[in-house]
């Protein structure tokens, strides 16, 4: 197959502090947008500048979450979320995270090059995938410099 190239990177920043650094590779010839639509292939790789504590990273992502998704869509999800959640840890800065999508096989969590969560299901990958690229996730401007947007 393919190899992937890196289409947007971005830094988060909270209360002056950069959290992580993020980077989006997808295939040639369909843009970052087209393969989250269309759940095609794609890898969020995020790079840690911090330590983070389990529990911050679980309240954040779940109030993203909330935001953006039906309660009966997080319902139906609950047990996968908690897992996925559950595999992240404490996160230590220099530790890189990524997740990566493929069609065929389902959404895996990497840490520090290993596997580390599964899941088979495109709902999952495309709901938890969507915390970085789906609107009202991350603070606008971020989103669209990561999907490669130019304004």
């Amino acid at each position: 197959s393919q190899p992937m190239e890196r289409r947007g990177q971005i830094v988060l920043t909270y209360l002056w502090a950069d959290i992580y650094a993020a980077a989006l590779f997808t295939r040639p010839g369909l843009t970052p947008q087209q393969a989250f639509d269309e759940q095609r292939a794609m890898r969020l790789e995020l790079f840690y500048l911090r330590d983070l504590d389990h529990s911050d990273v679980t309240r954040a992502s779940a109030a993203i979450l909330k935001r953006q998704q039906p309660a009966a869509t997080l319902a139906r999800l609950e047990q996968p979320l908690k897992q996925l959640q559950a595999s992240f840890g404490h996160i230590k800065r220099g530790d890189r995270y990524a997740l990566d999508y493929d069609p065929q096989r389902g959404l895996n969590l990497e840490r520090n090059g290993k596997v580390i969560f599964n899941s088979p299901d495109p709902e999952l990958a495309k709901v938890y995938l969507g915390i970085w690229l789906g609107p009202d996730g991350l603070p606008e401007k971020l989103r669209q410099t990561l999907l490669a947007h130019t304004p």
